[in-house]
């Protein structure tokens, strides 16, 4: 079996190569591969340049490339339609999730159990780093309102850390091209007939807006839009 890893990267030249060999070093169950697409959002730092040079000394890292600046979600749409594995994970290129928590997502999936796997940053004894209170609500009042709509308990909807069987995510027509892939994606995933959804604790290494984080407040009104669009209306 394959997981199929997508690294939706923009200006992430301080952290690109970091997180490539985080990833690299997993130790997956013996019978599952990696598969590693890092997708390059037209980035005007390094961030190509030092890929570029990277996959010179590898052959199971995948570079795809847009030409202008697109959005996450629009990135890992297409990292989506590049994907072979049976497991889809996103990993964002910075330094805030932990990649040797992968196996705490595969575990209910491999299981038997779960068909989607969301890691939370909210639940479990794992290190979290402390942070600004207003992104903390505005996370946490996204994800009930969405709850609100999908019936869903989740504690994370704005999570990275989302884990699919890959036959789920590659039937789902993706519209949002920037952050509003989070609630868009929830509010598909929930309409899914007898799809199994489930939560771990994961880890959370937060970075401030000086050290790169790149969400603001803009886009948690947008995200609201999408959370009532793609419920009621898609």
């Amino acid at each position: 079996m394959v997981l199929s890893i997508l690294i939706p990267a923009y200006n992430e030249e301080n952290t690109i190569l970091k997180i490539l060999q985080k990833v690299n070093s997993v130790k997956l169950p013996d019978n599952i591969e990696k598969q590693i697409i890092v997708i390059n959002d037209g980035s005007t730092d390094n961030t190509l340049k030092l890929l570029e040079e990277h996959v010179k000394n590898t052959n199971n890292i995948t570079i795809l490339n847009n030409e202008k600046n697109s959005g996450k979600g629009a990135s890992i749409n297409n990292g989506i339609k590049h994907a072979t594995g049976d497991f889809v994970v996103i990993q964002d290129a910075d330094l805030e999730c932990d990649p040797d928590e992968y196996v705490l997502l595969l575990k209910p999936i491999l299981d038997g159990h779960a068909d989607v796997v969301y890691g939370s940053r909210f639940i479990g004894g794992k290190p979290h780093r402390v942070m600004f209170f207003w992104h903390s609500f505005g996370n946490k009042t996204l994800t009930f309102l969405s709850n609100m709509f999908t019936n869903l308990n989740l504690t994370d909807m704005e999570t990275c850390y989302k884990m699919f069987k890959s036959e789920f995510i590659k039937q789902i027509d993706i519209k949002e091209k920037r952050f509003g892939f989070e609630p868009e994606i929830t509010a598909k995933i929930s309409k899914i007939k007898n799809i199994r959804i489930y939560e771990v604790g994961i880890s959370f290494y937060g970075r401030t807006y000086i050290e790169g984080k790149k969400i603001n407040f803009k886009d948690g009104f947008k995200a609201i839009w999408c959370i009532i669009k793609y419920n009621l209306f898609a």
